[in-house]
């Protein structure tokens, strides 16, 4: 008998890729990627929009202040779909697998307000959770404290009961230090046997 009571998942590079220098190298080249990353931060403008910035304004914004850049930094914005991609199919079943034995499922993202939108209009599957924290809806940010404190307070779940699966070592760290169970996802086979070892199993 398990003593998970739900399991937590990260979205990006758990259930879906998110790849934006692959994405960029795709459309300008790896060297002038490069470049516009070394001098345009562009991860920064991505955190700022998890955490609640408006997504539009605030790639338009950079833009303006970039110019000589502004046509490759408006590509953030233009195909950001293409970066968040491809589906992990095996992740997805494995939720979905869970969900159906009875287990919750849970997510908790780093992910814009008009993002998220966007993801769950192009990926459906990430309307199925029973719960959802993601930061650009609560203001704050994985590894910050207060939104694991938010996940166990909204579900009413212990630490030692939630099983979290994020690509970061350092959000699972932050979990784990609040006294969840954590896995550092790299290979579903890995995750899988991971699960199995705390009696959950989910046949293909």
């Amino acid at each position: 008998m398990s003593d998970i009571r739900a399991v937590v998942f990260d979205i990006g590079n758990v259930l879906v890729g998110w790849q934006p220098e692959l994405f960029f190298d795709s459309q300008i080249g790896a060297e002038r990627r490069k470049r516009l990353f070394d001098e345009v931060d562009l991860n920064g403008m991505n955190l700022a929009v998890d955490r609640g910035a408006p997504f539009a304004d605030s790639v338009r914004n950079v833009a303006a202040q970039h110019p000589s850049w502004a046509k490759e930094i408006m590509l953030w914005h233009d195909g950001w779909s293409h970066m968040f991609a491809p589906v992990i199919d095996a992740n997805v079943a494995l939720m979905r697998g869970l969900r159906a034995q009875g287990m919750p499922v849970f997510a908790l993202s780093n992910f814009g307000c008009e993002t998220f939108a966007l993801a769950c209009e192009t990926h459906p599957f990430l309307t199925e959770f029973d719960q959802s924290y993601i930061s650009g809806h609560l203001g704050v940010l994985k590894p910050e404290t207060e939104i694991y404190e938010i996940l166990e307070k909204q579900s009413g779940v212990l630490p030692q009961n939630l099983f979290f699966i994020d690509d970061k070592p350092e959000n699972i760290e932050a979990a784990t230090a609040r006294g969840w169970l954590g896995h550092v996802f790299e290979h579903p086979d890995a995750l899988k046997r991971d699960l199995g070892k705390h009696g959950l199993s989910v046949e293909a």
